[in-house]
């Protein structure tokens, strides 16, 4: 008879450790922050778009969506950097390996997402302002084959408050590249969101392990409260 596996404790979000929201305004002082906004668009978030139309249950990806807008609200009015970044594609630019990925999956075509010609790139809910950065990407890295690095740092951007979709992909991806650029990263956690159950806590719980702390929107709002 085979041995039962053991049981995997479900994560709470609550149950992670945060950091202590009466130490965080110190850590995040708006004059070397950025407030990153990662793929609130189309096909990730709307419900005409790509997963919309195949039924992905947007839910959660509304909740984090509101709280992104509270967070870029308060970095406004702080006077922190918003960085929105997005993926921006087109059959010329998916790469060798995604596309060889897909076909291996059965899928070939399956990476034929937020095309800049339909519209599925577009921004979704969350608009950038001038004196804000752009960032277009063409995969999950905020910081691969982009200048994103090099425009914090004329800026004078130590610290990365992080916040968007989604948790498991492009969030946990720019955010670990982030740490990797010595950045001091910060990951709100109810400002972020996945697309199935456990995803979300499961990659909070490995990224506050390695190179994230956690805060919350309440907390960025009140440590950015003038």
């Amino acid at each position: 008879m085979a041995p039962i596996p053991p049981q995997i404790p479900h994560l709470c979000t609550e149950d992670l450790p945060h950091v202590d929201p009466a130490a965080l305004a110190a850590m995040i002082d708006p004059a070397k922050t950025a407030l990153v906004v990662i793929d609130i668009q189309v096909d990730f978030a709307a419900p005409h778009g790509l997963l919309g139309g195949y039924g992905v249950d947007l839910s959660s990806a509304d909740a984090a969506i509101d709280n992104c807008e509270k967070l870029v609200a308060a970095a406004r009015g702080a006077g922190a950097t918003v960085a929105l970044m997005r993926v921006v594609t087109s059959a010329e630019t998916d790469s060798r390996a995604l596309k060889t990925l897909m076909v291996r999956r059965g899928q070939p075509g399956g990476e034929a997402i937020c095309r800049a010609e339909d519209g599925g790139a577009d921004y979704y809910r969350i608009f950038p302002q001038p004196g804000d950065i752009e960032i277009a990407k063409l995969l999950y890295d905020g910081f691969h084959g982009t200048d994103f690095d090099a425009q914090l740092r004329a800026r004078g951007i130590e610290t990365l408050v992080i916040c968007g979709l989604s948790t498991d992909c492009c969030v946990d991806q720019t955010a670990r590249s982030a740490f990797h650029h010595d950045y001091d990263v910060f990951l709100v956690s109810d400002a972020s969101a996945a697309y199935e159950p456990g995803l979300h806590e499961s990659s909070l719980s490995a990224m506050e392990k390695n190179c994230v702390l956690l805060t919350t929107t309440g907390a960025v709002e009140n440590a950015w409260r003038v």
